[in-house]
This record gives C-alpha cells, structure tokens and sequence, in this order.
C-alpha cells in the first residue's frame, strides 16, 4: 500500500512490509515469524551477563 515502509525481516533478511496490513510484522510472513518463535523456545537467544560473587563462589565445590 502506498506510504507503508519496508523493513528488513529479521529472520530471513528480505524485505518485509511494515503496515497494518502485515500481520506478522516486522517478519515478511507466518513462516519466519514462527523459525524467531522457536529460536526462543528452544532458548537459541541468550543474554551475556557477568557473573557475580555468589556464582562464583557455588562453583567452585565443597569448602570442606
């Protein structure tokens, strides 16, 4: 539709029209919003954080 902008589908890198009328926007179609969906699930996405003390010191075994 005219003025709609087109984005970069964050799964497969084509182009992806970003309007009301997507329904699966920002993906192009069902398919890849569905791959994003299950990367997730399956935990393929993680966020790097730094360990602390307490972590540190639960791994390091028995203090006996």
């Amino acid at each position: 539709m005219p003025g709609d902008i087109t984005v970069t589908c964050p799964a497969c890198k084509g182009p992806s029209v970003f309007g009301p009328h997507n329904a699966w926007r920002p993906f192009c179609s069902e398919r890849c919003r569905q791959h994003d969906l299950g990367a997730w699930a399956s935990e393929g996405y993680r966020v790097a954080t730094q360990a602390s003390a307490d972590d540190l010191s639960e791994d390091s075994g028995p203090t006996h």
